[in-house]
This record gives structure tokens, C-alpha cells and sequence, in this order.
């Protein structure tokens, strides 16, 4: 088995598949909008796409290309659930009446991104087939059924994995059980951010490539965003930048980033294909250096890893990811690492979404927590309910609250990798 460099490092599997599309000039001159807004990402081209539906003037300003940040670098898994935040948790912390509303959208996120792909023909290898998640230690297995039991009160197609059940579905016998939501998936995640963003475009939206903005100014009654080569007048502003934001400074201080590495094999042989994963789930377990996996359409496995020492990361994380890869699905001769590259998340101290009003019209919605597909998408939605003046699934907040010495902290989730990683094998050694 042999990891192997891969030939362009850094270009993920996604930009390297993506669809043709169009590329779209930077702005030029001064437009006037109803709604600015900044980041042509799940979020931003989500909540284009629903503001548009509305019948509502929309621009989106993207400093780079449609999808250039993390919608374009992630896994390709469509979770409609919270990292680490079950529905009492959440309940407990937003009150009855918010926290059954953010569930009930949440519930229903990934059924919303496949009606998307769905009703906006995007070729997106999009496939409703299910996401499993396995407890990697038996101490797991009361918090999982426990877990799978409150989604299923919401009414939710989720059920129980015993260990044969996961041997089944997934072809691993590392896991004493687990649960699946048939409703999550996976998608091919560039070519639904570049699909949301030609059906925002239908709709009536103006998106902006490779037109950096500057901070949203009060000139009236309206916000000014200055760029490159113009500016935008809008009524309201949505910054939707999530971890790559540095456009207001509470903001940028209300998360903690997390750098993803992200690989891609070489196609497998047809004969191992068949044992993993024979419905294409997606899985992404319990464990605190979690493992993930799924197949691409051309039979590629991707999982991803993080790195607790980020010098030289980019080329000693992509092989040891490979190297458990291998050992957890027992494949002595896994094919060779052919696409590696990362992504930037934001973490949520709460692990939740959250949609801030950090000024009369100026939103900003942040938070996905590694569950970016289903939940921004979910966010963008809401954000256009709201301008709307309908219930939406997540309330504006005031001002996001600081994260406590984030300068040292935000190095937190990286530095304690080394710690989870061995409590990870005591659980699993227990039994």
C-alpha cells in the first residue's frame, strides 16, 4: 500500500471535477440592490437564490469564485443534524419555541438541499442515500440511542444500527453499532455551490466574482460596500464570508477556525467497491478525531483528518489519513492518494448556527460547525424569511459574544487532537 503525493497538491477533487461554468466579471461601477450580499458560498447563494424567489433585487460580491472557500472543499456529506449539540441541548439553550423551530429547519436541511438539486436540474451527483453514524467506542452507544430516539420523536426516518447492521452497510467491523438519517446523503459539494448559483442568476440575483468588499458603511438610509472597481448601495447586508470573514472584527472573533485535510484515492477495484458502502451513505463516526468516509461517483473513497502540528501538515496529513483509512476498513491495498487539500470551518463554542444582527440591516450568519451543505443552505433560507417578515428557522441575534483569550484559543481544537486521539483508543480498548 502506498499513499503516494498527489499530482497537483493542494487542487481538491472538486474543482478538478467540477462542471463547466461561467466565469463571471468582477463588479464595475455602482449598483443599487435591496440586499447585499458578501460571499458566494452556500449561505450567500442560498439565501440569493430564496431573496430572489421573493421577487427582491439581490447582488452577491465574492472576493474570489462561486464555491472558493469551504462550500467547495468540504467531504460532500449532507448531515441534517448538529455536530455536538443533541435536541435537548439545543432546546435547553434557546427555550421551547426557538429551539424546536432551529430543529425542525434543521431536521429538514438535507431534504431541502436534494429538492434544490432536484428542482434546479443541477448535475451534482446528488444521491438521498442515507448518513451513518457509528459509535467508535461502546460508552457511545447510550448517547447515540439516545441521540437517534429524539430525532425520531421529531419525525424523522432514522433508525438503529446493531453491529451486524453496520457491517452490512458500511463493510467496516471496527463499530459496535450506531444510527442512520435516510434523509442526509452525499453531493458532489463545487458543482451544488456552482448549480445554486446559476439558479440564483435565473432568479434575477447579480453575482460578482473576484470582487473583494470592504466594510459595509452607513451612507443614509442605505449601506455602502465599496470594491475594487465600484461599489453597492443595499437596504440590508448579509455577510456571508463564515470563517474566511475579516469584515467585522466581533465577528471574526466569535469562532474558533478549524483547518480540514481533505483526501481523495484513485478509483477503487470494482470487487472492494462492492463490500464498502454497496447504498453509497455517507459515515462520519463518534470519535474525537473523527472518521469519516464516503465514494465519490467514480468510485474514489474521501475521508478527511486533522493535524495537530500545522507545519508541514499539507504533506504529512494527507498519509497518515490514508494509512487509517486503510486500517479501518481493512484494505491492504488501498489505492493512492490522487487529490489531498484543505478547508476552513468555523466552530461554534455553542456548536450551533447563528444569524447576527450586528447593526440595523447588517446580518451576518455563521456557524455550521462541519455540517455547511444542509445547514448554511438551511441558513440562507431563513435569512430571506426574515427580510421577508416570515417566521424564520433561526432569529436574528444581537452582537456576537467574544470567544474568551481567542488568540491562544483558537488554536484549542488543533492542540487537543493529540489528547482526543489517545481517550479515543482507551474508549475503544474498553470494549
Amino acid at each position: 500500500m502506498s499513499a503516494a503525493s498527489p499530482a497537483s497538491p493542494g487542487l481538491s477533487l472538486w474543482r478538478a471535477t467540477a462542471n463547466p461554468h461561467p466565469d463571471r466579471p468582477p463588479l464595475a461601477g455602482e449598483r443599487r440592490v435591496e440586499v447585499a450580499v458578501v460571499g458566494a458560498g452556500y449561505l450567500g447563494l442560498s439565501a440569493a437564490l430564496h431573496l430572489a424567489g421573493d421577487g427582491r433585487t439581490v447582488a452577491v460580491l465574492e472576493a474570489e469564485t462561486v464555491g472558493f472557500g469551504a462550500s467547495g472543499r468540504g467531504g460532500g456529506f449532507v448531515v441534517p443534524n448538529f455536530a455536538r449539540a443533541d435536541p435537548d441541548q439545543v432546546v435547553a439553550r434557546l427555550g421551547a419555541e426557538r429551539g424546536e423551530r432551529l430543529l425542525a429547519a434543521t431536521a429538514a436541511s438535507a431534504d431541502l438541499v436534494f429538492d434544490l438539486a432536484r428542482r434546479h436540474r443541477i448535475a451534482c451527483d446528488a444521491d438521498q442515500s442515507g448518513w451513518i453514524q457509528p459509535a467508535h467506542a461502546s460508552v457511545m452507544i447510550p448517547r447515540l440511542k439516545a441521540r437517534m430516539e429524539a430525532w425520531a420523536a421529531r419525525g424523522r426516518p432514522v433508525g438503529w444500527l446493531d453491529r451486524d447492521d453496520l457491517v452490512r452497510l458500511t463493510g467496516c467491523r471496527a463499530w459496535p453499532g450506531g444510527w442512520i438519517d435516510r434523509s442526509g446523503g452525499v453531493i458532489h459539494p463545487l458543482n451544488y455551490a456552482l448549480g445554486l448559483a446559476d439558479a440564483a442568476e435565473r432568479a434575477g440575483a447579480a453575482i460578482f466574482e473576484r470582487t473583494p468588499a470592504d466594510r459595509p458603511a452607513r451612507e443614509g438610509a442605505r449601506w455602502r460596500i465599496g470594491t475594487p472597481g465600484g461599489a453597492v448601495l443595499a437596504d440590508r447586508v448579509l455577510l456571508a464570508t463564515n470563517a474566511h470573514g475579516r469584515l467585522d472584527r466581533r465577528l471574526a472573533r466569535s469562532f474558533l477556525p478549524l483547518t480540514v485535510h481533505q483526501i481523495a484515492t484513485r478509483p477503487l477495484d470494482r470487487s472492494v467497491r462492492a463490500r464498502l458502502l454497496p447504498g453509497n451513505q455517507s459515515v462520519s463516526d463518534t470519535a474525537r478525531n473523527l472518521f469519516t468516509f464516503r465514494f465519490d461517483a467514480a468510485g474514489r473513497l474521501i475521508t478527511g483528518g486533522m493535524a495537530a502540528v500545522p507545519l508541514g501538515a499539507e504533506r504529512r496529513v494527507p498519509n497518515a489519513i490514508h494509512r487509517r483509512m486503510a486500517r479501518m476498513l481493512e484494505i491492504e491495498d488501498l489505492p493512492p492518494v490522487e487529490f489531498a487539500w484543505t478547508g476552513l470551518a468555523a466552530v461554534m463554542p455553542d456548536f450551533l448556527p447563528h444569524l447576527f444582527e450586528l447593526a440595523p440591516g447588517l446580518l451576518a450568519g455563521i456557524g455550521c460547525n462541519g455540517r455547511g451543505i444542509a445547514v448554511s443552505t438551511m441558513l440562507g433560507r431563513a435569512v430571506a424569511d426574515h427580510v421577508a417578515g416570515r417566521p424564520a428557522a433561526v432569529s436574528p441575534e444581537g452582537g456576537p459574544e467574544p470567544v474568551r483569550l481567542h488568540a491562544a484559543a483558537r488554536f484549542a481544537p488543533n492542540l487537543f487532537l493529540p489528547y482526543g486521539t489517545l481517550r479515543d483508543r482507551i474508549e475503544r480498548a474498553a470494549g
